[in-house]
């Protein structure tokens, strides 16, 4: 999974000044940053004043299979999205396999179960098949494309392992909710059960957040991951 910082506006001084602003007004434009700041992220983080939080913007590029793309696209609220498309552009023959660190035997009923990594010999029977499908999807997306058939009809041969890009921007909040929801943390009050694929790149997001608005984030986790 690829994931890059594109442009961001997102510092821990946007959380205060939004807040501050329904006591001084105009004032709010001549605060200084100081140690009260972190007490009044805390006490919105703890408290649940969630609306602080959306006066910041980071924009980062994507790179992950399909089917990541799109359990990630099903947040909405305060997410913007642009992606590479199968229509206008022939899509590159870049597909997804686990890695050697990937749990692949799922035990359990739905909604209570949990993976085990499983033998060498489940390991090799994803390589052979999927790379045996991408090879046979990839080629005869080709010849469609040579036989002169649409871009937009001939990617329907792809399967959703085939990597696709996009743009997503998000605020601090929308983000938030995004990780309380993608990973899986020592922290979170509300335990979330992730598919492995796509907490890789919320990791990869986090990373970022802690770096640009770490007040934010430290608060974020001593409330238990719970977006405000």
């Amino acid at each position: 999974m690829h994931v890059s910082l594109i442009k961001h506006a997102a510092e821990d001084r946007d959380v205060t000044l939004a807040a501050r602003v329904s006591t001084l007004g105009g004032e709010t434009r001549y605060v200084e940053s100081s140690e009260k700041d972190s007490g009044l992220i805390n006490y919105l983080m703890r408290d649940r004043h969630g609306s602080p939080f959306e006066h910041s913007t980071m924009t980062f590029y994507v790179e992950a299979p399909i089917f990541v793309a799109r359990e990630f696209m099903r947040h909405r609220a305060g997410w913007s999205y642009n992606e590479e498309s199968g229509r206008y552009k022939e899509i590159q023959p870049v597909f997804y396999v686990p890695d050697q660190h990937r749990k692949l035997i799922q035990v359990g009923k739905p909604g209570a179960y949990e993976f085990e990594a499983g033998t060498e010999e489940h390991r090799v029977a994803v390589r052979s098949h999927l790379s045996s499908a991408y090879s046979w999807a990839s080629r005869h997306y080709w010849l469609l494309i040579d036989r002169g058939i649409s871009r937009e009809i001939a990617r329907a041969a792809l399967p959703v392992g085939v990597y696709t890009s996009f743009y997503a921007t998000c605020n601090a909040r929308s983000l938030m909710h995004f990780l309380s929801l993608r990973t899986k943390h020592a922290a979170a009050k509300v335990p979330s059960f992730p598919q492995r694929e796509i907490e890789m790149v919320a990791e990869r997001m986090e990373e970022h957040f802690k770096n640009l608005m770490p007040g934010t984030y430290e608060a974020f986790n001593k409330h238990g991951r719970v977006a405000p």
